[in-house]
Order: structure tokens, then C-alpha cells, then sequence
């Protein structure tokens, strides 16, 4: 006989994701630490708001270029 299915929870598409990585881990703190407020005006003066398609947020791009620095990669490997 076939046992009864059990409703195991699946995280969603849009859930946090603090749950899952290691809060140990040093690039996880270290992204605490950062004031990504500095980075969004530093480089609000390079966009234009009534031009073109919406920017994309700065703090993925920062965080990459970072994570390339920290670990010498190239941009091949870090894409």
C-alpha cells in the first residue's frame, strides 16, 4: 500500500533568502556591514529617469564586482 503523501513546505520563488545560506559564512556578514544606501546616490547621477528602460538595482552589480575582487576571478567566471 502506498503511504500518505505528507505536505512538506517548499520555499516560494520570492522568499527570503536569509534562511538559506550559511549566516556564518564571511561574505554574508560582510553584506550587513555595508551601508548600500552610498553606492544607490553615488550612482544615481548616471541615470536618467525619463530616458531609456528602468536602471537595474546597483547592489547586485556592486556585490558581483566585489565577490570578482575577493576571489580573482575573471568576468567569464563570475558570470
Amino acid at each position: 500500500m502506498l503511504s500518505t503523501n505528507k505536505h512538506i513546505p517548499q520555499l516560494g520563488l520570492f522568499h527570503g533568502l536569509s534562511a538559506q545560506p550559511d549566516q556564518k559564512y564571511p561574505l554574508y556578514q560582510l553584506a550587513d556591514k555595508i551601508n548600500w544606501s552610498i553606492f544607490d546616490t553615488s550612482f544615481e547621477k548616471h541615470y536618467n529617469l525619463k530616458m531609456g528602460n528602468p536602471a537595474k538595482p546597483i547592489r547586485p552589480i556592486v556585490s558581483l564586482f566585489m565577490f570578482k575582487i575577493l576571489r580573482n576571478l575573471s568576468d567569464k567566471n563570475i558570470v
